[in-house]
């Protein structure tokens, strides 16, 4: 009987397990607040990667993916008043704006990629266009990989291909909505989002 007290409490422990993660808004990381993503909630992410049979259908469960965990950090902090673009929420608490989305969309992407869920990509760190001289955008970024291959070269350095690169971009729509999923050339040359977030061709 004994044994009873000490199993509910190893019980309750693993069913109270978090990741932690920093969600960055108010523009350019001004501000920064924690928020949690429970284990059950990460097994839906993982649920939701696993059916993906090739990088393509990936990068779309990365989408979805992406948005979700958005919106579970909005349940927890200002980011929930978030919308698309830098104008529909102007002065408001909670905005985010691309450095914002880049940061906190990486990390998101770092936490899935150590739990071993990303099996076709590996994260790399945010990408930058500039047009103009004046205007630069950021985004998170994904590179394509084969199943099984390993992250680094020789030298201990991350190996990249561009045209294996790929934009994860949230900072388009509002709080919660999968992320802009597209080729970095196509992005760099600045091509936004269409009709659909998912813009894998």
């Amino acid at each position: 009987m004994r044994l009873l007290p000490l199993f509910l409490m190893c019980c309750a422990l693993s069913a109270g397990a978090v990741e932690r993660v920093s969600v960055c808004f108010n523009y350019g990381c001004l501000a920064q607040s924690e928020v949690e993503i429970s284990d059950e909630r990460l097994a839906e992410i993982g649920r939701l990667l696993k059916v993906a049979g090739d990088a393509e259908s990936e990068r779309k469960a990365i989408s979805t993916a992406v948005g979700r965990m958005l919106a579970w950090a909005g349940e927890q902090s200002p980011i929930r008043a978030d919308r698309g673009g830098n104008y529909a929420d102007e002065g408001v608490y909670g905005r985010m704006d691309c450095i914002d989305h880049s940061t906190t969309t990486t990390r998101l992407l770092r936490l899935i990629e150590a739990k071993g869920m990303l099996r076709f990509h590996h994260v790399l760190d945010p990408a930058l266009r500039r047009r103009f001289l004046l205007f630069e955008h950021y985004s998170a970024l994904i590179e394509e990989r084969e199943p099984g291959a390993s992250d680094c070269g020789c030298d201990g350095e991350t190996e990249t291909d561009p045209s294996k690169q790929f934009v994860v971009d949230s900072w388009f729509f509002d709080n919660g909505h999968a992320a802009a999923v597209m080729p970095l050339a196509r992005w760099k040359s600045g091509e936004s989002p269409g009709e659909s977030p998912n813009e894998n061709e």
